[in-house]
């Protein structure tokens, strides 16, 4: 028998070791992130890591990208550094997709949609760091293509929390449900 969760997934995005250490400098801010894992877990609804991360030599990296262009001269962020591993507070189990991206979206140039659509997933359930970077580009990218979207609000960080605020009482409502983790647990049911 077919639950109404079936075609449902969580994404936990970018809560990697080198963006967690700028954004969440006390373990407390993670903690809705664990929730959210758990209870997705406990529902058998699947959980899908997505991370930021570039080939050696940092091919996918263009000179003209504002954001990343730096990151070529820094360094430190190939698929095999260790601030490109998802971070120990929600560690994947087994069979749990860790996608890698190359953009700020979680689509871009990852294998996300492939793996939504082989499972039928039709809702997606965001979480991230940052507010402003992934979250947001990821929402409107899934909106326009036709997901349906809850956001658990606590399970967003952003540097900034006027543009954390702006995003998640007045932009993103338009094209998703806002939650706390405790409510989306709830709903669960």
């Amino acid at each position: 028998m077919q639950n109404h969760h079936d075609k449902t997934a969580l994404l936990v995005m970018d809560v990697q070791n080198g963006i967690v250490s700028r954004f969440a400098e006390n373990g407390k801010a993670l903690l809705p992130f664990q929730k959210a894992v758990e209870a997705a877990r406990r529902h058998n609804i699947p959980v899908i890591f997505v991370r930021v991360a570039f080939s050696e030599g940092y091919p996918e990296i263009s000179p003209r990208n504002k954001s990343f262009s730096q990151v070529s001269q820094f360094g430190g962020m190939t698929v095999s550094d260790t601030a490109t591993q998802i971070h120990e507070s929600v560690q994947p189990q087994p069979g749990e997709p860790v996608v890698t991206k190359f953009r700020v979206s979680a689509f871009a140039g990852s294998n996300l949609e492939v793996i939504l659509r082989s499972r039928q997933i039709d809702t997606l359930i965001l979480s991230g760091i940052a507010t402003s970077g992934v979250v947001l580009s990821t929402l409107r990218e899934a909106a326009d293509k036709d997901f349906a979207l809850t956001v658990l609000s606590d399970a967003c960080l952003d540097a900034d929390p006027e543009v954390h605020r702006v995003l998640i009482e007045k932009v993103f409502p338009r094209q998703a449900d806002v939650l706390t983790v405790d409510a989306w647990i709830e709903s669960l049911g």
